[in-house]
């Protein structure tokens, strides 16, 4: 218990600006294929040594951070894994990338005509562009002797929620566990996924950019193909939801906790 409370104080600091240190320790990175770029963001553990094995935690961000300076994506989540104790109690490969201006993480058709948005999630459709590098990236990192394939986590916040569903759909044998945090997606997509990863889903009940029906509905059907989701519904939150799903003492426990076998 004492450790929860001291890690809840240490987190709820968390919802910064940016600042150039946080920058600085997340390693600059490209993944090129085929003439594709994928620009991420990357920090390893301390003491890191290719002896061990560790896990990989993949962050997903939101609309407002695309682009290629490759770093807007660490504005928010990012100083999360900074934290010396939580560095300590969870050593881990932790991955930002960033998401192209004019591209999306899902397969979403978008009406910001609406308030909130419209959104509309096919099923049966490849990745986006984006979301394949990130996949491409993820996979090859599984191939390293220094990951444990037990434990690949994803999580993400808006548009990064809505592709941490996705993700999850178009390789659900990949993750241990997952947060989505104010995203959506396919209630039908859950089917491939339900009992194959724990997940945490986050929404504000006062939301009036994303609905928060998107989240209920995808509970709702993880629930119906078999899963056991965690869901938290902030009554007073609108889109910044993240900022209290950030600040849960409980949330990377619960994530670093989770395994494959």
């Amino acid at each position: 218990m004492k450790f929860k409370i001291i890690l809840f104080l240490f987190l709820i600091g968390f919802s910064g600006t940016l600042n150039a240190q946080t920058e600085s320790l997340y390693s600059e990175e490209l993944y090129l294929n085929n003439g594709d770029t994928l620009r991420y963001r990357m920090l390893l553990p301390k003491n890191f040594s290719e002896e061990n094995k560790y896990p990989i935690v993949l962050f997903l961000h939101g609309a407002g951070e695309r682009g290629n300076d490759n770093k807007k994506q660490l504005v928010h989540g990012s100083k999360l894994f900074l934290n010396q104790m939580i560095r300590g109690a969870f050593p881990a490969i932790i991955i930002f990338p960033q998401c192209p201006r004019d591209n999306y993480w899902s397969n979403a058709t978008v009406d910001r005509s609406t308030n909130p948005i419209s959104l509309v999630y096919p099923l049966d459709k490849p990745p986006t562009k984006p979301l394949d590098l990130v996949i491409q990236l993820i996979e090859g990192y599984l191939s390293k002797p220094y990951v444990d394939k037990n434990k690949v986590y994803v999580g993400g916040l808006s548009m990064g929620g809505m592709g941490t569903f996705e993700i999850l759909y178009q390789r659900p044998n990949i993750f241990a566990a997952a947060f989505a945090i104010c995203g959506g997606g396919n209630p039908e997509s859950a089917k491939e996924y339900a009992t194959k990863t724990e997940l945490w889903v986050f929404h504000g009940a006062k939301d009036d950019v994303v609905n928060p029906q998107l989240s209920v509905d995808m509970v709702s059907a993880i629930l119906k193909y078999g899963g056991k989701p965690n869901f938290t519904l902030y009554a007073d939150d609108n889109h910044n939801s993240w900022d209290s799903a950030f600040a849960e003492p409980q949330l990377l426990p619960w994530l670093f906790s989770k395994s494959k076998n």
